[in-house]
């Protein structure tokens, strides 16, 4: 439309000198068409709003018509976890953090403190100053020689390729400039990612890209190339994602332009499949020892995996391996099944993956339960936009969390929902550099810091008001849950945390222990599983 625009007005203006040439009165319609050009060519030069520079004077009716919008319904911050765009009331929390703008709101909540599900936390009346300084997290376990010190609030896996590079770009130069990591994503190391020298946590992903051979296997030199390079701070090993566990990606082929098809060591003009599972490893022991040759290969840097939890026998196997090699990851990346993609079966999204909430605490019990739990970080991920949101998710179980739809917000996506097409009109998620253009890294940068700095002042103040003064002291009764008309509970008594080592008794928790029995770290298959895979009697298929 940017082009459009420079066309049509120059085209008109032509127009008009002609008629006006035959036609002296034509000259009075400049009347009318001055202020319009005269508006449409500020919204072409000026930069802080990418749906303006990309469509002038058509993207202005967006912004009058949310300036008559009703207000009903706005205010549903943590309440809307159905659907998988953000709430209204979300996007604008995030909007205005991200313009470093007010965000309180009058006459108190909008929410319904009655209803099932409704969550609090439970302040002080002794409340303290948190130093947002104090908010890192030191990643890397006893055979880590380079540990890193992250925030506890970092930008979650988003590819270039399904993000512009301008996209890219301004994240990272957000990262640098608020001093957090940026997730690469499994699509590769690409130059917009070292532009800015933004801290950054390289995804593996089942296609290797940046580290793989044309025939897509994985490929030790030139992975050691790019893990050894300054920017690179952790690696993180790719199994599933919330969005689509257990079902590979896609980049569809008009989206590969050569650079990407160069990045990725991808043939042009063809969709980038991401097989569903990994080709260096098929079994958990093998998973250890390929963690422990990328942590040789990369010079020591914290060595992590990011899955969605599925079947919990297959995480026992993961850590039944950890004990029996000795060799354990340095973090786990846990995304929920409410995280988000570009694009994703629907039957996937919604119906595939343990949710976040659930998904840490088992994993923090099963690491607690094999006396894991102070070698490995827990990174938690899914919908993750508020600094309730990162309470709650530490206070689970996790150490520190990533963000990816809040980020992309803080970039100027409005959710038109348009990822996979090509054609975003913010230039967020899109190959088109015209509609890239819209978005200027230099004002979107500052707006990705700014929501980092404001989400870790909400953070701190929170856990100030329950009278903390670290994350660490974060526990599951602070989180209090109505479940029914008058019945409330904390998270400490809707689940049951575990003691350490408690899983590697010969009475470990009923509710485990066939899990445990299925569990073994030379397979991912169920003990008692034939050749063929298949269960051999009703029985095995509880399991």
């Amino acid at each position: 439309m940017r082009r459009q625009f420079l066309f049509c007005s120059c085209a008109l203006l032509a127009c008009l000198a002609v008629s006006a040439w035959f036609w002296p009165p034509a000259l009075w319609s400049l009347v009318v068409l001055l202020p319009l050009l005269a508006a449409g060519y500020r919204d072409y030069f000026q930069k802080a709003h990418s749906i303006r520079r990309n469509f002038p004077l058509l993207g202005r009716f967006r912004y009058w018509l949310e300036a008559i919008r009703p207000e009903i319904n706005q205010y549903f911050v943590e309440s809307n976890t159905d659907g998988r765009p953000f709430s209204r009331d979300e996007r604008s929390l995030v909007y205005q953090r991200a313009k470093g703008v007010l965000d309180t709101m009058p006459f108190g909540t909008r929410l319904d403190v009655y209803a099932n599900g409704y969550e609090w936390l439970n302040h002080s009346l002794a409340p303290v100053h948190v130093d947002r300084r104090d908010l890192r997290v030191t990643v890397g376990g006893p055979d880590c020689k380079k540990p890193y010190s992250a925030s506890i609030l970092n930008i979650s896996a988003m590819s270039y390729g399904a993000l512009s590079g301008n996209a890219i770009r301004a994240l990272n130069g957000g990262a640098k400039d608020g001093d957090f990591a940026h997730n690469t994503g499994e699509g590769g190391l690409s130059p917009h990612h070292l532009a800015n020298g933004g801290d950054l946590i390289w995804q593996i992903g089942t296609g290797y890209f940046g580290c793989r051979t044309m025939s897509g296997d994985f490929d030790p030199e030139l992975f050691a190339q790019n893990a050894q390079r300054p920017e690179v701070k952790m690696i993180e090993i790719k199994l599933s994602q919330g969005a689509k566990p257990g079902h590979g990606g896609i980049l569809p082929a008009r989206k590969v332009t050569p650079e990407i098809a160069a990045i990725r060591n991808v043939p042009l003009g063809q969709d980038v499949v991401s097989p569903p599972a990994h080709g260096a490893f098929s079994t958990p022991i093998e998973m250890m020892q390929f963690v422990a040759r990328l942590r040789d290969l990369s010079g020591g840097k914290p060595i992590g995996l990011k899955l969605c939890l599925g079947k919990r026998r297959e995480f026992f196997a993961l850590c039944k391996a950890m004990q029996e090699t000795g060799i354990t990851p340095d973090f786990l990346a846990i995304d929920g099944g409410e995280g988000g993609t570009g694009a994703a079966p629907v039957e996937f999204t919604d119906r595939v993956g343990s949710p976040a909430a659930d998904a840490i605490i088992f994993v923090h019990n099963a690491l607690v339960g094999f006396s894991l739990r102070d070698r490995i970080r827990i990174i938690g991920s899914g919908r993750i936009s508020t600094g309730f949101g990162m309470v709650k998710a530490l206070m689970l179980g996790a150490d520190m969390v990533y963000s990816a739809r809040a980020m992309m917000l803080a970039l100027g996506c409005i959710q038109a929902l348009r990822c996979n097409s090509n054609v975003c009109p913010t230039g967020v998620a899109t190959q088109d550099p015209h509609l890239e253009a819209g978005l200027v890294v230099t004002e979107k940068r500052k707006r990705v810091t700014s929501f980092h700095r404001e989400s870790l002042a909400s953070f701190s103040d929170l856990l100030g008001a329950m009278g903390l003064h670290h994350p660490r002291e974060l526990r599951p009764w602070h989180l209090m849950r109505r479940v029914g008309p008058t019945e409330v509970r904390h998270y400490g008594e809707l689940y049951r945390y575990l003691l350490p080592g408690e899983l590697l008794t010969d009475d470990p928790p009923a509710e485990h222990a066939r899990a445990l029995r299925a569990a073994s770290p030379h397979t991912f298959a169920h003990r008692g599983e034939g050749s063929s895979g298949a269960p051999h009697d009703l029985a095995h298929r509880c399991s």
